[in-house]
């Protein structure tokens, strides 16, 4: 279960925890494609840490079977 006291992520902080930039952040929540997101209010949006975590590991993949890492 969430910590329910846990500060919620703005886009520079979620982009740093990702290692990604703010525009691919923000491209993957236009696409529907990146992690779980809150809007507060019409405009303000939000992440939890458990949301990118999660989306962290749904999107693991494991080695490639094409063989070219041999």
């Amino acid at each position: 279960m969430p910590n329910q006291h846990e500060p919620l992520l703005r886009d520079p902080q979620a982009a740093d925890y990702l290692n990604v930039s703010i525009a691919w952040l923000q491209r993957q929540r236009w696409l529907g494609t990146g992690p779980a997101y809150i809007k507060v209010g019409a405009r303000a949006v939000r992440y939890r840490k458990n949301d990118l975590e999660s989306w962290v590991a749904a999107n693991l993949h494991g080695r490639s079977s094409d063989g070219a890492a041999r």
